[in-house]
This record gives structure tokens, sequence and C-alpha cells, in this order.
């Protein structure tokens, strides 16, 4: 079975559906091939950065996302066994979102989906797995897939788009490299319910070789217990009562409900990577998000970054795209665009894993109530006027995008 349409985006997460909704208010031909049959998959990323609502607004859609079950969050902070530090206050951001969303992913996504699937040009394929590249005389001019039920086939495209997260396939078979910066940690990714009265918004636990985030999902917590890079299953052969007892000994208020954590396949490993392509794009392909750069979850920036490249790419490539004349000049353009945010933002990340994540985790840096807490902990709670310039690297960003004005609708008012 051969098929045939513009743009072939490999990949339903939040760059390949954003991507897709924004070329197809553009008028190009675009189909999405996700691999699953619903976006319906636990502990992936659910942050909504306040870039990301800007963005929502000028696509019409702050009505449609008004009916998430998002949960805001205006502060981040950190707790040592020393006290607390405030890291991040959103509330003296600049413009109308003060905040960061949480809201499960499959929701965000199932709203883009229905934006789309308003436009004549856009198709979403579910339950469609791609298996590799079509190469033609060293070109990218589609992509071979296959279906739930087994059928193979082949959609071609003038454009595909990797979209599909840090282990592509299509990356990997078009022969594109990156370039593994290394980090010093993995994490477990696990819940426990929350009661009323509890610290709310995003929390991060340090104490003296160990870590926990919570955030704060309204009715549960969603965890990530950092470990040390390559220990899961050192770890895991302790057993889960181990765990519990970490659990609780950094935090004890949860000692009442870890018995939730029935055994460790509750516990879910993110295996954390932070990587680039020295070069995003090859003749009739482009990556973009992870496929380009995985980000490490230091600030839950990921989908961050992967929203901006996919507007940034709309907007440069839809003109080329409706003239039938997209090349690798199109494409270095794409990547020029977003490289200094990128490469800005995981710089910050390699910095904090070396300077305070790195060391935590081995207990080389004392964060415990006798030691001295790291300086920029120490500049923040001093000057919390500087409490914005973190809130504004995580929840904007370097370089954040805007919808292009082929994108852009009217928000709807209520009757």
């Amino acid at each position: 079975m051969t098929e045939r349409t513009t743009v072939c985006v490999v990949g339903g997460g939040p760059a390949g559906m954003v991507l897709g909704l924004l070329l197809a208010r553009a008028g190009v031909e675009v189909t999405v091939l996700e691999k699953h049959a619903d976006f319906l998959r636990d502990f992936r990323g659910d942050t909504v950065h306040a870039s990301t609502l800007t963005l929502l607004d000028e696509l019409g859609l702050t009505e449609e996302f008004a009916k998430t079950p998002a949960r805001y969050v205006t502060n981040v902070q950190v707790l040592t066994d020393g006290g607390p530090t405030t890291i991040g206050a959103l509330n003296l951001l600049p413009g109308a979102h003060k905040h960061i969303a949480f809201v499960p992913q499959w929701d965000f996504l199932d709203m883009l989906a229905d934006a789309a699937k308003q436009e004549p040009s856009f198709t979403l394929r579910v339950s469609t797995e791609v298996t590799g590249p079509i190469m033609e005389n060293g070109r990218v001019a589609g992509v071979h897939y296959r279906t739930a039920d087994g059928v193979d086939g082949e959609l071609r495209a003038d454009l595909t788009v990797a979209c599909d997260g840090r282990y592509s396939k299509v990356r990997a078979a078009a022969g594109l490299v990156s370039r593994d910066f290394g980090v010093p940690m993995d994490a477990w990714w696990f819940r426990v319910p929350r009661h009323e009265g509890e610290p709310e918004g995003a929390t991060g636990r340090f104490s003296t070789g160990q870590a926990l985030v919570l955030i704060d999902r309204d009715d549960y917590y969603q965890c990530a217990y950092l470990i040390r890079k390559g220990e899961d299953q050192r770890l895991r052969a302790r057993g889960v009562e181990k765990f519990r007892e970490r659990v609780i000994e950094l935090v004890p208020f949860l000692a009442d409900r870890v018995q939730e954590i029935r055994s460790l396949d509750d516990v879910k490993l993110l295996d954390v990577r932070l990587d680039r392509l020295p070069r995003w794009y090859t003749d009739g392909l482009l990556c973009i998000g992870d496929a380009a750069h995985a980000m490490s979850p230091v600030g839950g920036v990921g989908i961050n970054l992967a929203i901006q490249d996919a507007v940034a790419a709309a907007r440069i490539l839809a003109p080329r795209l409706r003239a039938g004349r997209v090349d690798t000049r199109d494409l270095a353009r794409v990547q020029n665009r977003r490289w200094l945010p990128t490469a800005l933002t995981q710089g910050l990340q390699r910095i904090i894993h070396k300077q305070f994540l790195g060391k935590q985790l081995t207990g080389e840096l004392n964060v415990g109530g006798g030691g001295k807490p790291p300086l920029p902990f120490r500049l923040l709670r001093r000057f919390p006027a500087l409490q914005v310039i973190p809130a504004y690297v995580v929840a904007i960003g370097f370089g954040p995008e805007h919808a292009p004005d082929f994108a852009r609708r009217p928000a709807r008012t209520k009757a």
C-alpha cells in the first residue's frame, strides 16, 4: 500500500501535534503517524509552560484548554535539611500567564488533535508504527509503516519530520548521530495520594545523597526519586520496603501512604539523557524536539523546547511547502533559529548536573542542616527579586516562539 502526503510527521507527542495543527492551518497537507492507539500513557511530561499557554491564546484555544483538569503552579521551591528556598517565583513573570500548568498529557494532546481535525488538510493515524524511512538516492522520501493489524505500507512525503523522541528510529536510520553530554542521574517515577492542606506547587526535597521531587496534582503527588545513573537494577534488588523507608526519610508526612507503592513495578524508570544532534536535518528529513535534542528533566523544559521547535518549523517551512520548494537550506534555517535557545538551556542543565545534582547524589555536596547551602540558594533567599530569573528560564525560556499569522484564531466568546 503506497500513499502520499505533503508532510509526514512521525510521532503524535506535543511537538508532532503542534506542528501538525499549525501546518494544517496554513493549508499544507499533513499526516501525523502515532504508533499507539491513543495518547493514554502514564508518567509522560505534563508541564504546560507560560510560553505555551500564550501560544494557546494566540491559537484561539484558551477556552478548550480551560476544560482540561489543569493544576496551576505559581512557585517552585527546594527543601533541604536546612529549610526551604523558593527558587522560582512565577508570580513575578511578565505577561498574562504567571504560572505553569500541570495537565495530563493525554488531555493536552486530545485537545490539540480535536483542533487539528477541524482542518481539512490534517490527518491523524493512530496504531500506525513507522518502521523506517524510505531512502531514495540519499534522500528521505517518506516512511515505511505497519498498522496494528499487521498491514505494511508506504507514506511518501515532500518532507518527513521526526518527532518520535530521543530514541527516534527515523533519525537513526537516516544516519544522524547525536552528541551525548552525559548525565549523573536517572529518575524513578511513581505516585502517592495527596491530602488537603499539604504542600502545593512543585517541591524538590534534597538531603545528602538523596533527592525527591513532588509535583502537586491535586489529589495525588507525581513523584520523581532521583538515583545515580545506572543504579536502577541494584536499587530494585533491595526491594520495595527499603524504597518506602527512603521516601519516608525524605518526606516523613508520606509515611501513612507509602504502602500505595505496592511493588517496584509501580515505580517506572526514566532513562535520563542529555544530547543534541550536530545537524538536525538531512535531505527530506527534519528532526525536532527530543529527536533533535534530548533534555534532562531538570526544570521540566523538554516539552516547552519541543513545542517552540514546532512553531518555528511551521513558520519557516509553511510558505515553502505550499510552493513545493522546500530544501535543506530551509531545514537549516529551522535549526539555526532554535539552536541557541536549545544550547543555552542544555548548558544550564549541564551546570546544574555537574555543580549540584551529581555532587548531591554522591554525598559530596552537604545539604544537611549543618551544611552551608549552595551559593545560588543563599542569593535567592537574600534577594527574593532574583527568583524571577529561574522562573523566566523555566516558564518562558530562551527565545520563545509565537504563533504565525496564518495559524492564529480569535478566542471563542461565551454566549
